[in-house]
């Protein structure tokens, strides 16, 4: 008999997206409104994808089974 299938992570799935070389990118916070007083500076900056560092990526990964 084999082994049932691993449920996805919702919330982890909605967040995060792990990327062709195996880093896990997120989208950064603070874009949503009150834009006008952040800089220029500042909200190129948040456009930009963030990266999940080593030990973070691999508790994502283990919510994320099937997405590698």
């Amino acid at each position: 008999m084999a082994m049932p299938k691993i449920k996805t992570h919702s919330g982890a799935k909605k967040r995060f997206k792990i990327t062709a070389t195996g880093k896990v990118a997120y989208k950064k916070v603070n874009r949503g409104h009150l834009l006008r007083k952040k800089n220029q500076k500042r909200i190129r900056a948040l456009k930009q994808k963030g990266y999940l560092d080593e030990a973070f990526a691999r508790k994502i990964k283990q919510l994320m089974p099937y997405s590698n």
